[in-house]
């Protein structure tokens, strides 16, 4: 079989994990928005029925919903061949189920490395394997995409086992894009940079939490250095459905890809100054658990607070329009 039409065409069939909120709930809306029979993946019941309304009244179509924990090969297997069953086949997937810790990782320790590694990277490895039989039914020529992000291609101070978690994603997208290279399925790795998803109030924050905190959703909201969310799933589903190998989000991340590609050294050298502003590890040896950003207040200091008001002003909007304001396990980034 060969690879058909380069767009999406009304009808198809597509599955988003971690569809409930954030990115994962954007691109699932323009996937719907184009005609789609869309599924959705997602932990939480009820973020999954607030999802499903907030679809509908912004396409005005209907979309499946499964709870779903992506950590459960199992779980993940059964949904993918619900979702198939239920419309005849899977024409697109996009693996998307993340979770963000933000903390020095010594202090984040092993368990957050082993968390991010089992939500993002075996998350999406066990949707591709799950997904990938229907792809190569797909009378369209099957898409997958898999959601990386800057972290890939640079490692930020702060967000180590993010970072590990999703370079490994980008290895399984470049791998699988060589395996199906002359087949009818395309693989499509999206590196973004920072969004204004509202994500701040899901992520897990350690270490000194509230500072930590305070520097995330400033930047993560800041304009320029961040994008819109709804432009970021647009770019997402249009690489997607051109069927591009690979495609970086924000001018910031394509400089700090080509900055690490070119100087390695000296990028890592930019990124260890970097993190003599952030906040230090706490000097004890007393626990500190990592908390959800919904959990956490404004730094004490008055000007940072202030810094940190201004800088989170759009991001916070962002949450109450992307599903992200009610505490629940986090599912997407």
């Amino acid at each position: 079989m060969t690879r058909s039409e380069d767009t999406l065409s009304p009808g198809m069939s597509a599955l988003v994990t971690g569809g409930s909120r954030g990115l994962g709930l954007l691109i699932a809306g323009e996937l719907a928005g184009r005609g789609c029979e869309v599924t959705i993946l997602a932990r939480d019941s009820e973020e999954l029925a607030r999802a499903m309304g907030w679809i509908r009244r912004r396409t005005g179509r209907t979309v499946r919903a499964v709870v779903c924990d992506v950590r459960d090969e199992g779980a993940v297997t059964a949904a993918v061949d619900e979702a198939a069953a239920a419309y005849g086949g899977l024409d697109v997937v996009i693996a998307n189920a993340g979770v963000i810790q933000v903390a020095p990782a010594e202090t984040a320790g092993s368990r957050a490395f082993h968390d991010a590694m089992a939500t993002i990277f075996d998350g999406t490895l066990y949707t591709c394997l799950a997904a990938l039989p229907h792809l190569r039914r797909s009378p369209h020529g099957g898409r997958l995409g898999l959601i990386g992000s800057v972290g890939a291609l640079v490692s930020p101070p702060h967000l180590v086992p993010y970072s590990c978690a999703k370079a490994a994603v980008r290895a399984l997208g470049e791998g699988l894009q060589a395996e199906t290279a002359g087949s009818a399925v395309s693989v499509t790795t999206v590196h973004p940079g920072l969004m204004r998803t509202g994500s701040h109030l899901q992520a897990e924050f350690g270490g000194q939490a509230e500072e930590e905190y305070a520097w995330f959703s400033t930047l993560s909201g800041t304009p320029v250095l961040s994008m819109d969310a709804e432009r970021a799933a647009e770019k997402v589903v249009q690489a997607v459905e051109r069927r591009r190998t690979r495609a970086v989000l924000t001018p910031a991340a394509r400089l700090a890809s080509v900055a690490h590609g070119v100087a390695p050294a000296a990028t890592t050298r930019a990124t260890g100054l970097a993190a003599r502003t952030l906040p230090h590890p706490p000097r004890d040896d007393n626990p500190h658990p990592l908390r959800q950003g919904h959990a956490l207040s404004s730094p004490r200091t008055p000007w940072r607070r202030a810094l940190n008001k201004a800088g989170r002003a759009l991001n916070d909007r962002a949450s109450h329009r992307y599903n992200q304001r009610t505490p629940g396990p986090p599912t997407s980034a």
